[in-house]
């Protein structure tokens, strides 16, 4: 097949679909938090003091919580053992703060008890940084230049990228789990509550699905113009 300037080149319908994919599921997660940013939780307490009492509750005190700028740019940095919240989350008493709060709390505890996916997903970081900032330059220079060497290395790299997507997926859906599990044992949400924080961890679950489906098909695109290069 011929990926030339003249001709239509479907392969980008792979990077349309994938977009389509990461801003519907983007636009849910949002939605589905500012819906929920908008119930005050009944115990009225802020994300920081929720994440405090659920690390408290789990056995640990070594893990310091900030604050950091933005929305929903909350993280756990087991390098350091510290929770940063954003913004949205820290100072808000509503029941959304509260459940991103405690799934990061979610993967405080992984990272207490060693979870192995996490210890794995961490141990990829560096591998996954470079495939996705060089994986797509090297194989573009490959293809230009017909050198196969350049695109079979470029796919190779963005294969860390795509993997360490695979990895984080049992990741966040256990810290999920876990951060559910851990409000209810406290009590820190009524059932109605957990009910409401259920539909916004799912929602941001659906986040990383989508990215990782993204990716994929990026992939698969890389490897359809390899395919077709070699043929020419």
């Amino acid at each position: 097949m011929y990926y030339g300037y003249y001709m239509f080149d479907w392969t980008y319908l792979l990077v349309i679909i994938g977009l389509i994919l990461s801003l519907a599921a983007s636009a849910h997660v949002k939605n589905t938090f500012r819906k929920y940013n908008q119930v005050r939780s009944m115990r009225n307490l802020t994300g920081a003091l929720a994440a405090q009492k659920v690390l408290q509750s789990a056995g640990i005190y070594d893990v310091t919580i900030e604050r950091v700028s933005g929305e929903l740019t909350d993280h756990y940095d087991p390098r350091t053992k510290t929770l940063r919240l954003s913004n949205s989350t820290y100072a808000s008493n509503s029941v959304a703060a509260v459940c991103v709060a405690a799934h990061e709390c979610g993967h405080a505890v992984q990272d207490r008890i060693g979870y192995a996916p996490l210890a794995f997903r961490s141990s990829l970081v560096p591998a996954a940084n470079i495939g996705s900032s060089l994986g797509w330059p090297i194989f573009f220079f490959g293809w230009i230049f017909s050198f196969q060497p350049l695109i079979t290395a470029g796919i190779v790299l963005f294969t860390l990228a795509v993997l360490f997507q695979v990895v984080t997926l049992p990741v966040e859906f256990n810290a999920s789990s876990r951060a559910m599990r851990l409000l209810e044992d406290t009590h820190i949400l009524g059932e109605q509550e957990l009910s409401a924080g259920r539909k916004v961890l799912g929602a941001a679950a659906m986040t990383y699905v989508a990215g990782l489906a993204a990716s994929a098909l990026q992939l698969l695109r890389l490897v359809i113009l390899s395919g077709g290069r070699r043929r020419r």
